[in-house]
C-alpha cells in the first residue's frame, strides 16, 4: 500500500493503480499525456495576434511491467488484449502519492504488448489507459 506524501519529493513507486478496484502487480513504469484541443482565432482589434481558448482535453497513461498470471488486476489487462468496442473499457484509478486520485469509471484499455520478448526475459504487459470521457478528480482528504 502506499503511503501519502505530505510534502517533498517522492519515489514514483508512490503512485498507485487499479483496475475494476483490483491492484495491478508487477507493473515497473508509467508515462502520462494530456492532450489539449486549442482553438484559435484572429480578430481585428487584436492587430494580427492570435487568440486561443482550451475547448478540449484527453489523458493517456502508458504502463508496462511483467505479466503474472493469478494476479487478479494483471490478469484483468491481459485479458483486455482481444477486447473491442465496450468490451475494452473498465473502471480505473490512479492513485497519487498526494492522496488525490483520478478516477476514469469508463476508460478504454489498449494493451500493445503480452509475453513477448527474448527467451531469457520475463514476458511484459504493456497498456494504454485512455480517458473516455471526464474523469473524476478527487483531492486528498
Amino acid at each position: 500500500m502506499s503511503a501519502t506524501v505530505d510534502s517533498g519529493v517522492f519515489p514514483c513507486y508512490e503512485n498507485q493503480f487499479k483496475v475494476d478496484n483490483k491492484t495491478i502487480a508487477d507493473m515497473e513504469s508509467f508515462s502520462v499525456s494530456i492532450d489539449n484541443g486549442v482553438e484559435e482565432w484572429t480578430p481585428f482589434e487584436t492587430e494580427g495576434w492570435v487568440r486561443r481558448l482550451m475547448t478540449a482535453k484527453s489523458m493517456t497513461i502508458s504502463i508496462s511491467g511483467k505479466r503474472n498470471i493469478g494476479d487478479d488486476g494483471n490478469d484483468i489487462i491481459a485479458g483486455l488484449a482481444g477486447a473491442n468496442g465496450t468490451d475494452a473499457e473498465k473502471p480505473f484509478v490512479w492513485n497519487l502519492p498526494d492522496g488525490s486520485s483520478i478516477t476514469f469509471t469508463n476508460a478504454v484499455i489498449s494493451v500493445t504488448n503480452i509475453g513477448t520478448g527474448d527467451s531469457t526475459a520475463a514476458a511484459p504487459l504493456e497498456f494504454e489507459v485512455m480517458s473516455n470521457g471526464k474523469p473524476t478528480f478527487t483531492d486528498a482528504a
